[in-house]
């Protein structure tokens, strides 16, 4: 029985924002910077970690919209089975995740901006109804699971609690509990899965009392994924004091994040711990040990050097972190790390990653005046590395 035939004419129209064909990855040419140099530096549109990405979202998109979910709840399985990552080390389950619920999730948010909660319901009902041909695959619950969670956020959107509609924020804990019930089905450490742990953390925005297990929740991911960056960055997030946390627990699990994670990055599980923490909020400065986050900079850099990450960072030193404000000692060292990132590491700029400016990932970015902003950020900030240099070392840009 094909049990998406209902949701495929609820969710027609949302086939147009999700592209099955692959765009070209072109190369943008940049003027040459004013000083001679040796080196000669590229900016690609296009890189080899959003390529991956395409290809594994548009793969998990595709097997959806076959209806072949039994293949894919396989390949979701596998992937996190085996800790398969991107070149920048995304979990190649969550991007399959992403791409197949990407139809359902676009027009379920369709109907939520139309204020059409009954459209919303149905497709997600119907939706559901595939776990009837899957029973027991947790990929494919993970994935039913993942858009209750993103359809309860649309719901609820970015503002203050006190500021939502008491009808969406209703909405928003239903579908948060309905996504609980199938995670729950579940143990993580059983199936020894890390995306059942992240998303039994990404659950904790719903719960009563989620400051009494966030440390825990994310502590059991980060011991099945230790390798993964993004689960000890969301772990950094939400120590702070606006979701889970305090400033004081913030530098507690950055220490002991570092320490539970020696093994794979030195000193930089505290870097990415207090990576996007100090991006959102100044005062995350307060308590953090300068040294000890450069120095993690340079343990993650001598680990994964891909220049994915290595874009990451230098745009998170040369563009996101101003030189002044609380704790001022520490940021102007980690805004003085971007010199040696582009001396050492970078050979590239990807621009999605410039634009964000604090190395967060532009997903499926496509416009080409955010493109040409991230650009216009690496060239002004690698213009301020080369007045810095001697002549001979500038870098300068041009083709690939």
């Amino acid at each position: 029985m094909t049990v998406l035939n209902n949701l495929s004419s609820l969710i027609r129209l949302a086939r147009g924002s999700a592209s099955s064909q692959r765009p070209k990855s072109p190369v943008l040419n940049i003027d040459a910077l004013r000083k001679p140099s040796k080196s000669v530096m590229s900016v690609c549109l296009r890189s080899e970690e959003e390529d991956v990405h395409h290809d594994l979202f548009e793969s998990g998109l595709h097997l959806a919209r076959q209806d072949a979910w039994t293949t894919l709840g396989e390949r979701i399985r596998a992937a996190d089975a085996n800790r398969t990552l991107t070149p920048g080390g995304v979990p190649e389950a969550e991007i399959l995740a992403e791409g197949a619920r990407a139809d359902a999730v676009t027009a379920a948010t369709r109907a939520v901006i139309a204020g059409d909660e009954l459209m919303a319901a149905s497709i997600m009902n119907d939706m559901t109804h595939v776990l009837e041909e899957a029973t027991g695959d947790h990929g494919v619950a993970y994935v039913i699971a993942m858009a209750h969670i993103d359809i309860g956020w649309a719901w609820r959107g970015e503002g203050w609690q006190q500021d939502i509609p008491a009808a969406h924020r209703a909405a928003f804990f239903r579908h948060f509990k309905a996504a609980s019930a199938l995670i729950d089905t579940f143990d993580a450490f059983e199936l020894d899965s890390p995306m059942l742990a992240s998303a039994r953390c990404a659950l904790l925005a719903a719960e009563t009392q989620p400051r009494t297990r966030a440390s825990d929740d994310y502590e059991d991911l980060i011991d099945l994924a230790p390798g993964v960056a993004k689960y000890m960055r969301a772990l950094g997030n939400h120590m702070l004091p606006r979701w889970f946390g305090s400033y004081e627990r913030l530098e507690h699990e950055a220490l002991r994040t570092m320490e539970r994670t020696s093994d794979i990055w030195g000193a930089g599980g505290y870097t990415w711990t207090y990576f996007d923490a100090l991006a959102v909020d100044d005062n995350a400065f307060g308590l953090l040990d300068g040294a000890l986050f450069c120095q993690g900079i340079r343990d993650i850099l001598e680990r994964r050097n891909d220049q994915h990450t290595v874009n990451g960072f230098a745009a998170y030193t040369g563009t996101a972190l101003e030189p002044e404000g609380v704790n001022s000692d520490a940021r102007a060292s980690i805004a003085a790390c971007f010199d040696w990132i582009v001396t050492d590491h970078l050979r590239e700029v990807h621009p999605r990653i410039w634009y964000a400016a604090k190395g967060v990932w532009a997903t499926r970015l496509e416009d080409q005046d955010r493109l040409a902003k991230g650009r216009q950020r690496a060239l002004a900030a690698l213009e301020r590395h080369a007045r810095r240099l001697p002549p001979v070392t500038a870098p300068r840009i041009s083709d690939m």
